[in-house]
């Protein structure tokens, strides 16, 4: 059956793409069984309506493929039918009230963008010269999450501007530059670091603060700002510097020839959040940080060599009442030649260019070394395991830290030949400390978690880890092998058994906290999920409130018992 992704239409194949994410995403949120054969039949009680898909590839993992959906009785659905019957769906007897007309509008407007970047990215399917494997990787989200509603919308970005700011269209643009007097400005280590970036002069007495070109035509409209611009405590000084790239999260850009990224506040709602850096958060980069220098980084090298956490060593900041002007300096150890791949880069579905960037790696690893891509595929995901995961466990049960190792924020180091050898993690906003390990964590880092919120209950940090890493990275990738028809994906829940057991059985012999996440998944029938669609329906914002509560969790099977 011809793969609909492939279509000639850059629409018809973005307006496929969103149908099954939502159908991905609301098979898992409702636990909706394996159909007997391959039709999918979905009754909505709220509508009266059964909406019924062709299933090309039913996948444990979560990442289903789907032919034909249509409505029953009446033909084939388009896009705006089917989320508008799911989002009445999604809040029907909940007891709340719950408009789903945004949920809609945000659909449409991620499948329009999405076809902007299907056309641009066929139109030019290759690489600009100069650009390095870690930029590519950062540029290859083409379709984005599979298992989010919602994946591409930039709800407030106009067109013009998603040309520029977009890495799946190769944008680029110069920072948009403010002089701030410095009695209303923060920062922790930042002003040194600062003047390695080639921004304007400022007057004495001022900071210079670099903003995210759309923020700073944004802020310029806030009274706030609009009060310090009349009074000159904040000056205007306009567009200055060499071009950046924007990275897969939009706003983190990063230069080949900078010795840092940057982490720009961004006013959109991208995925399930404003992305307007919150002060607790650059707090926290720089705690993790000491932390990684005070013994915690040494820690994971002398175990790990291979692996390492991004720093996100300082932070500048325009005080209140000015919010959304500040910035976070992530180390960029990245050079020319080095072959780190965002991993959901590497899994992401490539409509009408050709194979993901796995399954092409594991094609030509097939070629060269004359064996099947299924052993191939078993052997990458255990080097990818002890390479990338078990270090995040490792790190929990030593030190008890979680990460929010989601296949964004997780960096895959790969050989010559396209084996993974190490990885790096990265994301000041995605760590859990342990509240019954917050005393050693102190003990390096005076007041560690307490300004940066960063400290949780432990059966907190352990769900977090177990969606993150567990369900979103793992899961994630082996339904990234699946669904390219490289593997069948019980090869790889053996070899993730194994994988864990193994670990286990390492880290009790070491006297270390093994975490919950790991016995959860070798025997629980169970595991608790993120819900994407349902934290859109109920419009929570997931930088917002108490972490418990900043979005939907739901029980799905677990497919390593199942």
């Amino acid at each position: 059956m011809t793969d609909r992704l492939d279509d000639a239409d850059p629409a018809a194949v973005a307006e496929f793409a969103a149908m099954e994410n939502l159908l991905r995403c609301w098979i898992r949120e409702t636990n909706v069984p394996r159909p007997d054969g391959d039709r999918l039949s979905l009754s909505l009680k709220s509508s009266g309506i059964t909406l019924e898909a062709v299933v090309t590839h039913w996948s444990a993992a979560g990442w289903h493929r789907f032919g034909e959906v249509l409505v029953a009785g009446h033909g084939p659905a388009d896009l705006a039918t089917v989320a508008a019957l799911i989002a009445r769906e999604a809040g029907f007897g909940s007891g709340e009230s719950v408009s789903g007309a945004d949920l809609v509008a945000r659909i449409l407007d991620s499948a329009r963008r999405t076809a902007e970047f299907v056309a641009g990215r066929r139109a030019e399917p290759r690489d600009p010269e100069g650009t390095t494997p870690f930029l590519s990787g950062e540029q290859a989200l083409i379709l984005g999450h599979p298992l989010h509603p919602t994946p591409k919308s930039r709800d407030g970005m106009r067109d013009a501007e998603a040309r520029a700011y977009a890495p799946e269209l190769r944008g680029s643009f110069a920072l948009h530059w403010f002089a701030a007097a410095q009695e209303i400005v923060s920062s922790d280590s930042s002003a040194p670091m600062m003047s390695t970036l080639d921004g304007p002069a400022v007057p004495t007495g001022m900071v210079a603060v670099p903003a995210h070109p759309w923020q700073a035509a944004d802020l310029v409209g806030r009274p706030a700002v609009v009060e310090a611009l009349r009074k000159g405590t904040l000056i205007d000084l306009g567009p200055a510097g060499a071009p950046w790239f924007p990275t897969s999260s939009l706003r983190t850009i990063y230069r080949p020839d900078a010795p840092v990224m940057l982490k720009l506040s961004l006013g959109l709602r991208i995925t399930n959040s404003r992305r307007e850096n919150l002060r607790k958060e650059l707090v926290r980069g720089a705690e993790v940080s000491r932390l990684l220098d005070a013994g915690i980084g040494a820690s994971i090298q002398s175990r790990y060599p291979c692996f390492d956490i991004l720093r996100d060593p300082a932070w500048l900041a325009v005080d209140e009442p000015i919010h959304g002007l500040d910035v976070v300096l992530r180390a960029n150890p990245f050079g020319a030649d080095d072959e780190f791949r965002c991993v959901a880069g590497l899994v992401a579905a490539r409509p009408g260019i050709g194979p993901s960037r796995l399954a092409t790696l594991i094609g030509s690893l097939s070629q060269r070394l004359s064996r099947t891509p299924g052993d191939l595929s078993v052997e990458w995901f255990q080097r990818y395991y002890l390479a990338v995961i078990e270090p995040v466990l490792w790190l929990c049960g030593a030190h008890g830290i979680a990460l929010e190792a989601h296949h964004q924020n997780t960096l895959v180091q790969l050989d010559d030949q396209g084996w993974p050898v190490g990885g790096r993690y990265r994301d000041n906003q995605g760590y859990y400390f342990m509240a019954s390990r917050i005393g050693e964590l102190d003990r390096l880092v005076a007041g560690a978690g307490q300004e940066s919120d960063t400290t949780v209950p432990d059966e907190v940090a352990d769900e977090r880890l177990g969606y993150y890493l567990g369900i979103n990275n793992i899961l994630g990738l082996i339904g990234g092998f699946g669904s390219a028809g490289l593997v069948a994906e019980t090869e790889l829940f053996h070899a993730l058994r194994g994988g864990l057991a193994a670990t286990r059985e390492a880290m009790t012999v070491a006297g270390l906290r093994v975490p919950a996440m790991v016995d959860t998944f070798l025997t629980s029938p169970t595991l608790r999920c993120k819900a994407n669609l349902l934290t859109r329906v109920h419009g929570m914002d997931e930088l917002v409130g108490p972490v418990a509560t900043q979005s939907v969790y739901v029980t799905i099977p677990n497919p390593l018992r199942s």
